[in-house]
Parts: structure tokens; sequence; C-alpha cells
């Protein structure tokens, strides 16, 4: 058993924070370079929380410059147990629509050029993915969004993208047929690096479109986008307290809290220290 500290990392519209008590904000360096923004740390409905703008102060990081890495890593370093992402999708199926919310549970990543490892040369490791959401949390933040009166859809595949463009309309039809439910840019790799940092992970998309698949329909516009997000926002606020609220008092531990324990393959005698003393915070635990 231990306590919950529960990680949020705000998508579109919500850089302004989640509305915690007693907030200090801390500026915290990681080795792999600079976070998205200085994280905010208190308080919500009991339970102590960190959040960071995943898309920097103003919205002034596209998605595939964001430092997912340097973001997870700071987390790590901040005693986070646990991290809930909250982020606006584009929804591929007519039954998810503009204003629901969605517990995702499996993801299609396509994005090309983003770092998705703390791993490489030099330590090398490999950690499972099938089943890269935790459920006890996606379970819980749905049971919220139903508490607070909102629409969510139980499990859903998020076909990550790597922007910043929308979809083109093949592209979009194209996701639908390989089993595509939503769209969004941001949740790859942070997915696989909560993972690697022993980090249960569970995504709250906020649904803000139809992507492009409808034919004889407008494509995205970010301006719709938004419009929608910041309807939304209010609600997201009230999901995380009652999610917070309703949390055990304390923290039975998750397998996700050793998903380590088997992933690293380099021998000791041939692991790099360079790399070794980077991951103090990430995998330290399974490092010393």
């Amino acid at each position: 058993m231990s306590t919950w500290h529960i990680g949020v990392i705000g998508g579109s519209g919500l850089a302004g924070g989640v509305g915690l008590e007693n907030a200090q904000e801390i500026a915290i360096e990681s080795p792999f370079g600079e976070p998205s923004a200085a994280v905010a740390t208190g308080t919500l409905a009991g339970v102590r929380v960190t959040f960071l703008p995943r898309h920097g102060i103003g919205h002034s990081i596209p998605p595939a410059s964001v430092n997912y890495r340097a973001n997870v890593d700071v987390l790590k370093r901040c005693g986070v147990t646990d991290v809930i992402a909250l982020s606006a999708i584009g929804s591929l199926r007519a039954d998810m629509a503009p204003g629901q919310m969605v517990a995702v549970n499996q993801f299609i990543d396509r994005t090309v050029s983003r770092p998705a490892s703390f791993f490489g040369p030099g330590l090398v490791a490999h950690v499972s993915l099938a089943d890269p959401v935790c459920p006890r949390l996606s379970a819980a933040l749905a049971d919220a969004v139903e508490g607070e009166g909102g629409t969510v859809h139980r499990g859903a595949t998020y076909v990550a993208i790597e922007g910043p463009q929308f979809s083109t309309r093949a592209e979009s039809l194209l996701y639908r047929k390989w089993g595509g439910d939503v769209i969004g840019m941001t949740a790859m790799p942070e997915a696989r690096l909560a993972r690697e940092a022993e980090l249960p992970y569970a995504l709250l998309g906020m649904v803000t479109d139809y992507d492009s698949w409808r034919s004889g329909e407008a494509g995205v516009e970010a301006s719709e986008v938004m419009a929608v997000m910041q309807a939304n926002v209010a609600l997201a606020g009230k999901v995380l307290r009652r999610f917070l609220a309703t949390l055990p008092h304390e923290r039975e531990r998750s397998p996700i809290d050793q998903t380590l324990d088997h992933a690293i393959m380099t021998a000791k005698a041939q692991r790099d220290p360079v790399l070794v003393a980077k991951l103090d915070a990430i995998a330290g635990r399974v490092l010393r």
C-alpha cells in the first residue's frame, strides 16, 4: 500500500491548470532536455496532484516538438505514482460525438519523428505494451464522467498521427478500416514512455470533431476544435475532481509498478554509464 500522487498531463484548453489547492509552481530539470513547462503541484479533493501542460504555456509547442521524455521524467522525479492524460481527440465513429468523452484503451502509433524510448544503445530494455492503459484508472475516470452527467465511451482505439496537419479524407477512411475509433496527435510516445517509467497511465479524450471521414461534410478546423474544447474544460475539471475524490484512501500496488523487473537486456558490465545516470529516476530501482 502507498499514497496516491496523480500526475495530470493537460492538453489543448487545459494549459491554465486544473484548480489545484495550495499550488506551487516548480521548474524541474530533466537529463532528457526541457519539459513543456514548470509543473504545478498541490492538492485536489485531498489527493496530491502534479500538473503539467503538454503544449506549454499559451499552447506554444506543436505535437511533434513536445519533449515527451522530459515530461514523463519530470513527473517521475516529482514522485508521481500514476498519470492521467486529458486530450482533445477527433472521432472516427458516428456514435462518438463532439462533446462526449472516451476512455481510450488501445493505440495505433503513426508518429514518425519522436524519440519513443528512454533506453537505447548501451542500455537495452523491452517492456510489454500489449495493454498500454491502466484498467483501474481508466474505469475510475469513466465512472467519474458518468457521475458528472457526461457521456463516456469505455474502451477505444486511438490512432496517433504526427500532425500538425489534420488527416486527409483518404487517411481518415483508412484509419476507420484499421479499427481506429478516435484520432489525436499526442498520446504517442507518451503512453510508451509512461510504461517504461513504471507509471500506470490512462487517457480520457474529449471529442471535438468528426475528423475528415464523412463525405459531404467540411474537414476539421482548429477553431472548431477549440470551441468544443473550451466548452468541455469545465466538465473535465469536475470529472477530475470526482475521480480523485473516489480513489481508495490507500493505493494498492499495480503490476505496472514492476514493469522493468525483467525488461533490462544489457549485462551490467556492458551498460553505458552516461545513460544509466540519465535513467536514475526512470529506472534507478532496477539499475542500482
